[in-house]
């Protein structure tokens, strides 16, 4: 979220090495990210959050990872069900949809990471480096 509200630039270096780090210990084996993986003391088992893959892809692009974040984007986006909808999680099992549905929060993730991944290939089309977060330019 630091470099999506414009805390750091997402390509700062320690941003990038925690956008990695979320990558590589917070993803499951399909790429979709876990909101934590600690024990909550809640019952039953924790899905990975479609918002947090979708924030990934979004910080992905802050940081110039185009290939990184087309990647992660396209793996969330393959949960939408037939009508297009989202859910809130996706079950680390069986991969089908769990928690709220639909989920707002998912499509509002879908669609600022849609725009960051657009606003990045419009900059390395024009050889811009600079990224701006979503909402600050």
């Amino acid at each position: 979220m630091l470099a999506i509200t414009g805390f750091l630039p997402g390509d700062d270096p320690r941003m990038k090495a925690t956008i990695d780090a979320t990558a590589s210990r917070l993803a499951d084996e399909r790429g979709l990210v876990y909101r934590y993986l600690a024990q909550d003391g809640l019952a039953g088992e924790e899905g990975t959050f479609l918002l947090c893959a979708f924030w990934l892809a979004q910080a992905q692009a802050l940081a110039g990872e185009l290939d990184l974040a087309m990647s992660t984007f396209e793996r969330a986006v393959a949960a939408i069900n037939d009508v297009g909808l989202l859910a809130e999680e996706v079950d680390a099992g069986s991969g089908e949809m769990i928690g709220n549905f639909p989920q707002a929060f998912s499509h509002i993730g879908l669609i600022n990471a849609a725009w960051a991944i657009a606003q990045a290939q419009e900059r390395a089309a024009s050889g811009a480096t600079s990224a701006v977060p979503v909402g600050a330019g």
